[in-house]
């Protein structure tokens, strides 16, 4: 009886010993893997690392490799999904939400002892004991102790998190990181006998510290991040300051920048510099932006939402009709999934609980539309507002806008091109149909240029040909007053000739002549 419990024991130990000794085999053959450095076997060894992951979950040196390997291979979204419990903003998110809800129970609970009997001691002291407060301690212990272990969380989710457009949480925690190695280095470097600095050969762990040419790249992208920081920082107080050229321009050096950004940061400056460009009255350039912002993002609630009502501005209802029921379409698919679109770690400029009343707005919204287009409001676009112009311009102000306003949105090639070439796409993006919608978006934004151009020029012709006959009329009058003019005068001359040569044909010269001085002195 006493034997059996000691042999489950001794099976248990030789279990875990099995894993054990399976998971080092592993991360031994996955490390020869990733040590060759093509694409092929560093997913190979990613398969390894995963078949170690379910033997042991916790396993922090295979939870590393795996990181690390993602990170060479641009799979930046697997990055952010497996150490999103990292990224701050999803942290601070987290702790709001349970904030709220640890300060609704509260409420709830008083609102329960308000009508009773007055509550003892012991239920004043549940009252307010907070939870989410010790949670929050003991979170800041538990992190607190494993920053020696997890710094290279912070590094490599940090690299993810630039790459994914996320940079104020890729500052944050790059600096931690960078904080974090060093402090690591003046840890081990106090323990070191002098013969260790003068050692070219120390046994130290570089797994725990970036390398030399590692640490440099961060560097690097550290300042990077911080200028792009800068930029935006300062386009959004401008446009808050309702100085929209500067912003403008701002947002303009982050999109036009040599050096390229993330595909989804870039999208948040397209959008951005749209609403400065609104605010101008620059609808085409705004239009042009939203049709960047949904090559980048098609999902961009923003986007479809700002480029709808900006069609609607200038009576091009079908397009504001299409634009709004993708719209609806995009609405009822998150009411499906009950999430928004995208991973948890995300940025979202609309809450969940917003999506049905702005789908009944959207829905009203259509009906309306549609009685405006079966009543027959579809061919009176404000071409003027396309063109950026006001009425009665002259023809040299039409040519001037229409070239301007060509040569930044002709959709040839070479635009969607650039678009790219300033991107900086994850390997799960496909290039191609970015391209295609750029492509089509500028196409259908340069064709509504075009009418414009051909319906304003026909106007200004008109305009000048009206103009021409008004000053040929008043030509014709003024040249017809002055010859009467002077026909009038010439008629009273030979008037006055014509009865003085009647008076000297008489006969009897002594009669008295009548003279006209006027006449005379003509």
């Amino acid at each position: 009886m006493d034997s059996s419990p000691s042999h489950g024991c001794i099976e248990k130990k030789h279990w875990w010993l099995t894993n054990k000794k399976i998971v080092d085999m592993y991360v031994k053959d996955a490390r020869s893997l990733i040590a060759s450095q093509e694409h092929s076997n560093i997913a190979s060894a990613i398969n390894l690392l995963d078949a170690a992951l379910a033997l042991s979950p916790s396993f922090e040196i295979a939870m590393e490799l795996k990181a690390v390997s993602l990170l060479r291979l641009r799979r930046f979204k697997e990055v952010a999904d497996m150490l999103q419990d990292y990224i701050p903003s999803l942290k601070i998110a987290s702790e709001y939400s349970s904030s709220l809800s640890d300060n609704h129970s509260r409420e709830r609970v008083k609102l329960l002892s308000a009508g009773g009997d007055p509550p003892n001691r012991s239920e004043e002291s549940v009252k307010c004991f907070s939870v989410f407060n010790l949670k929050k301690k003991v979170m800041a212990s538990i992190i607190g102790n494993r920053n020696k272990e997890h710094q290279w969380r912070y590094l490599v989710l940090g690299q993810a998190c630039c790459h994914l457009g996320l940079m104020e949480d890729a500052m944050v925690l790059l600096q931690t990181g960078k904080r974090l190695a060093s402090a690591a280095i003046r840890r081990e470097s106090v323990c070191w006998s002098d013969d260790s600095f003068t050692s070219p050969v120390k046994s130290f762990n570089y797994s725990k510290t970036p390398l030399h040419s590692e640490s440099k790249s961060i560097i690097h992208l550290l300042t990077h991040i911080k200028l792009l920081l800068r930029r935006k920082t300062a386009a959004i107080a401008a446009a808050e300051a309702g100085l929209h050229a500067e912003s403008i321009r701002h947002f303009s050096k982050i999109i036009d920048s040599r050096r390229g950004a993330p595909a989804s940061f870039l999208a948040e400056c397209y959008m951005n510099r749209a609403s400065s460009y609104r605010s101008l009255g620059r609808v085409t350039d705004a239009i042009g932006d939203c049709n960047s912002t949904l090559a980048l993002n098609p999902s961009c609630i923003e986007a479809l939402t700002t480029r709808a009502s900006l069609f609607e501005s200038i009576n091009c209802l079908t397009d504001s009709l299409h634009d709004l029921e993708h719209l609806k379409l995009l609405y009822n698919s998150i009411l499906r999934d009950r999430k928004l679109p995208g991973p948890v770690w995300k940025r979202q400029n609309i809450g969940y609980q917003e999506i049905p009343c702005k789908l009944s707005l959207i829905s009203n919204k259509i009906q309306k539309l549609k009685q405006r287009v079966a009543s027959g409001e579809i061919g009176n676009v404000d071409y003027y507002a396309v063109m950026g112009l006001k009425r009665g311009c002259s023809r040299s102000e039409l040519e001037r806008s229409y070239l301007l306003l060509t040569l930044r949105h002709k959709p040839d090639t070479s635009m969607a091109a650039s678009l790219i070439d300033r991107c900086e796409f994850s390997d799960e993006c496909d290039v191609d149909s970015v391209k295609d919608r750029a492509r089509m978006s500028g196409l259908l934004l340069y064709r509504l240029i075009q009418r414009g151009y051909t319906n304003l020029m026909r106007i200004v012709l008109d305009e000048e040909k009206e103009r021409k006959k008004i000053k040929h009329v008043e030509h014709q009058q003024q040249s017809s007053k002055s010859v009467q003019k002077k026909h009038a005068f010439q008629g009273v001359f030979c008037r006055d000739l014509a009865v003085v040569g009647s008076l000297l044909s008489q006969t009897g010269f002594n009669r008295p002549i009548q003279v006209k001085y006027e006449a005379l002195s003509c």
